[in-house]
């Protein structure tokens, strides 16, 4: 059992569902819960679900035409269904979007000053330093236009980003996305260093599931817009049908985690 596990629940998502453009029914009766301190994956293919519902928490849905019309999520035991992005900033959540979103125009430090702008002119300085020791490498390309550095700078640009708000827990969308292995690798490791030293917990979806489940306490894996299996991270890299569909051990010829005969479905949107 990991040591995360009998810690107070932060953040619960009780049986969403989520329509986008008042037709097309996305995610089915999700559920899943993030306790004080954890990382906790969302794992599957493209288009399982992963990013709706980093969005469906951080009340970015209806700027695609999304909407929860099911279920609900609270955080720290409250409802945050009808806040505002701006609002979960406020009590500690942030998202990191999928693609990064650096502003490229802007300078690596510029850039990580927007994620302060609630702070004093003395607080931004003093999570400046923080960043760049967790990220020596921006340190180095502060005056350095955003869009003109790597793909590894920019993820640790919004990531450091994300860190200036002083947050209590980050959505992270796909942070392995067009990186190589090292470098993902390197992400992972200042993630999981967040979490120890500065006690951030981390919901993070991911395709690469072999790196997630490598520092995850726990993973829920997704697919079709509903939770097909959860558990703790260790126990479901193990676990043969996830090495089979997720880890790529093939050893048949199934098509879907659902043909899995020995696998028998949790019905969390019941």
């Amino acid at each position: 059992m990991s040591a995360t596990a009998a810690a107070p629940v932060m953040l619960s998502v009780n049986g969403i569902e989520v329509i986008y453009n008042h037709v097309i029914l996305v995610l089915k009766g999700v559920s899943l819960t993030v306790r004080e301190g954890g990382i906790v994956a969302l794992l599957g293919a493209n288009g399982a679900g992963k990013t709706t519902t980093l969005r469906a928490i951080s009340n970015l849905l209806k700027g695609e035409r999304g909407e929860v019309t099911k279920g609900y999520i609270e955080y720290l035991g409250q409802r945050i269904d009808g806040l505002t992005p701006s609002d979960l900033v406020k009590r500690g959540v942030v998202q990191v979007m999928e693609g990064r979103h650096c502003f490229p125009h802007l300078t690596v430090e510029d850039n990580l000053l927007t994620g302060a702008y609630t702070r004093s002119g003395a607080e931004a300085q003093e999570g400046l330093e923080k960043v760049y020791s967790y990220f020596p490498r921006l340190k180095e390309r502060r005056s350095s236009l955003s869009g003109y550095t790597s793909g590894g700078e920019q993820q640790m640009t919004a990531l450091g980003r994300a860190l200036m708000a002083r947050p209590k827990m980050i959505l992270l969308d796909e942070p392995s996305m067009g990186l190589a292995p090292q470098l993902v690798s390197e992400i992972f490791t200042i993630v999981k260093e967040l979490n120890q030293k500065e006690g951030v917990s981390f919901l993070l979806a991911e395709q690469n599931t072999n790196i997630a489940l490598k520092y995850a306490d726990y993973g829920y894996i997704l697919e079709n817009g509903r939770v097909v299996m959860d558990g703790e991270g260790k126990a479901l890299s193990e676990n043969e049908d996830v090495k089979e569909f997720y880890l790529g051990f093939s050893t048949g010829g199934r098509k879907s985690f659902r043909d899995v005969k020995s696998y028998r479905r949790r019905k969390r949107w019941i």
